[in-house]
């Protein structure tokens, strides 16, 4: 297998089509559709979907679209050093998050990151919380941040983050609001960070449960959670729209279609609180969800230092994140717990 095949079939992927794609990397129509065959042939598996208007990528595709821009990143940085004299840490990881945590936490780390190893090239991978998991074992992350996970054969799992759901929603009337509570104030246990609940009201499963909601299918990590309280409580969900797809379920609830449930990380995307508008952390019981911070189980006795420098990043930022309130979450990492078993 050649770079430059792989960025032909980069130059196909992106452009989706064979004769946009020939036209910008200046090679014939036939000779891109030779490499791009010759690269099936190869790899023993189909890359596009061919139609009269254009390509589309397979899921195998897709796969050796992320595999092959870190190849060719990291090829290039090997040439870039080869040719110069090293300048602090340098190098590639792929870190793998939950799409509703990225939103918030991976743009201040990679700025972080930028200021203090500008030489290091982080890749992500937002996805599904299960893909998440898949994307660690299968290896193709260095970093990955898992949700409710404390135990995978293979992978170095640390409890690190601990944040509240919300229920959230437009309460025209005033009707849920009054079955809301003041916060209870709970402090923290000692030794932990968090921060207090910004004086959120509370409201109680029970009533959650029964207001029409607006979720994601049971794939979900979210409304697995749901349901499986709901199911320890005896209750039924008051389903009034279901759709996987996050845009369609928070324009639903933006116009006032029903009510979702929200992590603290996705607090900041929410209306404000106040008007007509609702957000209430969900008790009895406190519903919340816990992030594990994951790595490959060590094979070398120290670790990759830009791995390192990368998790560390990750660190000190939701550190930083929950000590300013920025993030309504308590900070786990470090504290002492007793061995998972598999």
């Amino acid at each position: 297998m050649e770079l430059r095949s792989l960025r032909y079939f980069i130059a196909v992927l992106e452009a989706g089509s064979l004769s946009r794609a020939a036209g910008a990397l200046y090679v014939a129509q036939p000779a891109l559709t030779a490499q791009i065959k010759k690269l099936e042939t190869e790899l023993g598996t189909q890359l596009f979907e061919r139609s009269h208007v254009g390509v589309t990528p397979t899921a195998a595709g897709l796969q050796l679209y992320q595999d092959a821009r870190k190849l060719l990143s990291d090829a290039a940085a090997m040439r870039e050093r080869l040719q110069r004299a090293p300048d602090g840490l340098e190098g590639s990881v792929t870190v793998a998050v939950p799409f509703l945590l990225a939103s918030l936490l991976l743009g201040p780390v990679l700025a972080r990151l930028k200021k203090a190893h500008p030489r290091i090239r982080v890749f992500v991978i937002d996805d599904l919380s299960l893909m998440v998991r898949k994307a660690m074992v299968e290896r193709r992350a260095d970093i990955g941040i898992l949700v409710d996970t404390e135990y995978v054969s293979g992978l170095d799992v640390k409890p690190f983050v601990r944040e509240a759901m919300f229920v959230c929603g437009f309460d025209a009337n005033g009707d849920v609001a009054a079955l809301a509570q003041p916060p209870a104030g709970k402090k923290a246990a000692r030794g932990k960070t968090r921060t207090a609940p910004a004086q959120r009201p509370e409201l109680a499963f029970a009533h959650a449960a029964s207001l029409p909601l607006v979720l994601q299918s049971r794939r979900f990590s979210i409304r697995a959670q749901v349901e499986e309280t709901a199911a320890d409580l005896g209750l039924e969900l008051n389903i009034a729209h279901e759709h996987d797809s996050a845009r369609v379920i928070r324009s639903l609830y933006l116009a006032g279609a029903g009510f979702t449930f929200s992590p603290a990380c996705a607090m900041g995307e929410a209306p404000p609180a106040g008007s007509q508008w609702l957000v209430a952390r969900v008790v009895q019981p406190d519903l919340a969800r816990t992030y594990f911070l994951a790595t490959p189980s060590a094979r070398e006795p120290e670790p990759d230092p830009v791995v390192q420098a990368v998790r560390d990043a990750l660190v000190d930022e939701a550190r930083d994140m929950i000590a300013s309130g920025r993030w309504e979450a308590e900070f786990l990492l470090g504290q002492r717990r007793a061995p998972a078993k598999p």
